[in-house]
């Protein structure tokens, strides 16, 4: 008897492989046309020609690599900051270009210009030519290559060793996600897209790569995409509201208005939007597959329980969650304005007049309109999986979607091994 009773356990069931199928047929309705839009918009949104490079930019600047031989203080050289000027004086060997090998010396003056970094013996720096005489170079920028290339490598060195298979795929996406902004959405708005239209679609084309290789193409994950996805639709619509109603043209900042003046064809207020869709992306990311993760733990600790029961205990991790990520979102966006707050407290303005300026409002619809979407994307998620996994049978076909037994079918069986070997040697309790 016992044999036969953990024979039907629920994977077997007629009725779980149907409510599973179920799901899965729902979510196959809902992500397919999601999809076939992602692609559709790909589509028609494909950027048509490279972008051209305005006039008034000209030619790109030819960086040369050099390292600094020797650098010391004393007078400054010629007519260079007046005859009592202190110059930091650099002596550098060029690395690479037509003049590699050649020697070259710079001035800093550093009473006139105490921005200038401090340049040391041995630094890597990057200068370019600064006129038509030979020999004539400026200085640039430091080299960074290295530091950023360790951190890269210790950064995914770290994520493979933690998180394994899961963590390579999640660096696999990470690198999809840069290859679409860079070949897809860049290119896009500079063709003069809508910005609004190819960071959705660009977004829409992100959650599909970085959802199913991350985590797989199965139930849990798929509830999670849907979850992020009406998200951002929601996202989106309030984000063209509160733009629309605040008058923000998209032109606050300085930035905005030099890729006016070179590139008129963009729509700085769709770049605005799409700013607040990319920019909400990864957070929504990360709280939809974690409250999905969620419920799917809670359904298969108790396999019978209602969706209305998932959805109350999953909300309660999804509230520490909101508070924890609002605050993330906000202290985010606000660490990116900081010098222009700090600029503000110097001009002694009041705190609403600030807050209420162009340049500041743009990051206040940014960061309130993206914390909504975070917020709406919790109950949305939840409510999703909710339903979701208390329809999908705990064995069999697990929620990942591969053949995994569930924990209920080896629960019992264990029990009733148990009770096998204890009913055929009751001193084996003692021993």
């Amino acid at each position: 008897m016992t044999s036969d009773h953990a024979h039907h356990v629920d994977g077997d069931d007629p009725r779980s492989r149907a409510a599973d199928r179920a799901v899965r047929r729902l979510l196959l309705v809902v992500i397919t046309p999601l999809a076939v839009a992602t692609l559709v918009g790909l589509v028609l949104l494909w950027p048509g020609r490279d972008p051209e490079v305005p006039p008034e930019v000209g030619p790109p600047a030819t960086a040369v690599k050099a390292i600094v031989e020797r650098a010391t203080f004393g007078t400054c050289p010629g007519d260079q900051g007046g005859a009592d000027a202190t110059c930091q004086l650099i002596d550098l060997r060029l690395r690479s270009g037509p003049d590699a090998g050649l020697p070259v010396q710079l001035a800093f003056n550093v009473i006139a210009n105490p921005g200038i970094p401090t340049i040391s013996t041995g630094d890597r720096v990057v200068v370019q030519p600064s006129g038509p005489t030979p020999g004539s170079y400026v200085f640039v920028d430091f080299q960074r290559s290295r530091p950023l290339l360790l951190l890269g490598v210790a950064f995914s060195v770290l994520v493979v060793a933690l998180a394994r298979w899961k963590g390579l795929a999640a660096l696999v996406g990470l690198v999809a996600t840069l290859l679409v902004l860079v070949r897809f959405v860049l290119p896009a708005i500079l063709d003069g897209k809508d910005p609004l239209a190819v960071c959705i679609v660009g977004a829409s084309l992100t959650m599909f790569v970085v959802f199913y290789l991350a985590h797989g193409i199965n139930v849990r994950s798929s509830t999670a995409l849907v979850g992020t996805l009406l998200s951002l639709l929601v996202t989106g619509i309030l984000a063209t509201w509160a733009t629309s109603a605040s008058r923000l043209s998209g032109k606050g900042s300085e930035e905005a208005l030099t890729l006016n003046a070179l590139a008129g064809q963009v729509d700085l207020r769709g770049l605005l939007l799409g700013g607040i869709i990319i920019g909400g992306l990864g957070v929504l990311n990360d709280v939809t597959i974690t409250q999905s993760s969620t419920v799917w733990q809670l359904h298969l600790a108790d396999p019978a329980a209602r969706p209305i029961q998932l959805y109350r205990q999953g909300m309660q991790v999804g509230r520490d969650h909101i508070g924890a990520t609002v605050d993330t979102l906000i202290l985010a966006y606000a660490g990116a304005a900081l010098p222009l707050l700090i600029f503000f407290s110097l001009a002694d303005r009041a705190f609403g007049e600030v807050i209420t300026s162009s340049l500041v409002a743009e990051e206040v619809v940014r960061s309130l309109v993206g914390a909504i979407g975070l917020v709406l994307s919790v109950p949305i998620t939840t409510g999703l999986a909710a339903v979701a996994a208390s329809r999908a049978p705990v064995d069999g076909q697990g929620p990942t979607g591969g053949p995994a037994e569930g924990l209920g079918a080896r629960a019992r069986a264990a029990a009733a091994q148990l009770l096998r070997r204890r009913s055929a040697d009751p001193w084996a309790e003692r021993r």
